[in-house]
Formats: structure tokens, sequence, C-alpha cells
């Protein structure tokens, strides 16, 4: 798709914003200083800052680390990117990125929220040389978003698929490796896995309150400690510096968030090639 193209709702889609609950989409942008969320995100929000202060920067540095990754990947020639999991349009996007460097670029985006297909149209601004998608789905369909991104990305060609703040959503049981293999499996040789993870590893007592009040909210958080996080990557080889703090990921392509407190930023980064 060339241009401004039509967001599709794919296999999982749905047009219903519930606001009874939160939803980390909506959350994730109260932190980044959005509006697009409701009163029960940011009442929830507003909980975990209290619990943590440290978590708008987290949020800041995942922003930063995705922005330096995809720099990265587009200046190592990769044309096309797989985003799964997006959240609400925050500039500069991935696309504008990797589009900036190389305009011919064909980015397929993905969310589960219909807050996120509501913004699509900013997520569909492309170049005229390049193109842009909305898929409507859920991360837990690979199947189903792969056929979608099959309509605009050319599976024969490298590909780098974009995971940033997603699996800490998605739980062992509800099968978080098998999805992410899955996915990995679907592309060619020469493609990548960027991702990025929160975790307990360093603040252990603070995850486990965590994830006591996100159970109470109906919501899932599965926080891994480093080696859980490298295992996503089982298979592929790491690009230095491997899996590491996602402020240490080459800092020197970009942003990076102001440091906050004592201690390193609880959340990882990492990118790999698949041979």
């Amino acid at each position: 798709m060339t241009g401004t193209g039509q967001a599709s709702a794919g296999e999982g889609g749905s047009s219903y914003i519930d606001t009874s609950k939160p939803h980390p989409a909506r959350m994730y942008d109260w932190w980044l200083g959005g509006k697009d969320n409701y009163p029960v995100d940011e009442e929830m929000s507003r909980q975990l800052v209290a619990m943590d202060p440290r978590i708008p920067a987290v949020a800041r540095a995942n922003r930063a680390f995705m922005q330096r990754a995809t720099r990265w990947l587009a200046t190592a020639g990769i044309r096309q990117f797989l985003d799964i999991g997006t959240g609400i349009p925050t500039e500069p996007n991935l696309h504008q990125i990797a589009q900036g460097i190389a305009p011919d670029t064909r980015v397929v985006y993905c969310d589960n929220d219909p807050i996120v297909l509501a913004h699509a149209e900013a997520l569909l601004r492309s170049t005229p040389q390049g193109a842009t998608e909305y898929i409507q789905g859920d991360a837990r369909e690979p199947a189903a978003i792969l056929a979608e991104a099959r309509k605009t990305l050319d599976f024969t060609r490298p590909v780098a698929l974009s995971l940033i703040a997603l699996l800490h959503f998605v739980p062992d049981e509800d099968g978080a490796y098998e999805v992410v293999d899955e996915l990995v499996s679907a592309l060619p040789s020469g493609s990548f896995l960027m991702l990025s993870h929160g975790t307990g590893e360093f603040t252990p007592d603070r995850a486990r309150t965590a994830g006591d009040l996100y159970k109470s909210r109906a919501l899932t958080l599965a926080l891994r400690d480093r080696p859980d996080v490298v295992r996503f990557f089982d298979g592929l080889d790491l690009v230095e510096p491997g899996v590491t703090v996602a402020d240490a990921w080459h800092p020197e392509l970009g942003e990076r968030a102001e440091p906050v407190g004592d201690g390193p930023l609880p959340i990882y980064g990492g990118v790999a090639r698949k041979g």
C-alpha cells in the first residue's frame, strides 16, 4: 500500500473500546504524556507510578530503544518491518524513522486495542515510495497476523519483526515462546527480531506488587529475568551488545531516557539476525 491506506480489522479485530478496565496501550500513552487514555487508565497508571516512580522513564527508555533499533536496522539495509503491539501512535513512529533513512521501506503495524485502530491514520502516512498498513489483531494469533502481513510485505525478502514492550503481557501459559517461534519461523534468512521486555529482576518486591495490581484488574503481567528474555532469541545471532538494559543498547544511535533514581531501568532490549 502506497501512501495513506485503509486500516484492516483483521480476524481478531473489534471496534469496541472497553473503558471499564485499563489497557496497557492506553496506560503507556499516559506515561508518555499522551491524551488517548481514559480515567481508568490514568488511575492504574498513577498507582503503578506510586509503587515505582521510574515507570514513566521506563516508557521513555523503551520508546528510545525502538527508535535506535529501527535506525540500526534501516541502516543495515532492512526495508520491511512487521511491528506487533504497536500502541497508540507517538511521533516519531517506526515508519517515520525507517522511511527517513530508506523511503521505500514497507511497514505493517498490528495491535489489539481498538483505540489504536481509531488513530491508525497516523500510522498510514507513508512516503510515496514506501508503504504502511495497519492490522487489528492479537499477538496470540500469529497465523492470522502473518496472513494479513503478507498482503503488504514480501516474505521472500528480509523482514524485521518488532515486538516492543509486548511479551511481558503474554505469560508462558499463553504460549509466549511459541508465538515468537511461529512468527520467526515465517521469516526468511537475513531477517531480524527486535524486542524489548520489562523485568522485575532489579526490584522483585515492587514487581510482585505490580503483578498483583494487574491481576486485580484482570490484566496479565509476565515480567521476566534476563535469561528468560534471552530465550526469545534462541537460534538467532544476537547483535552486539546482546540482550542488555535498553538504554545500554547502542546509545550512540540517538535517543536515550534521562536516568531516574539509582540502578538500571527495569527493561531489556535486544536485536538478533536469523541466519
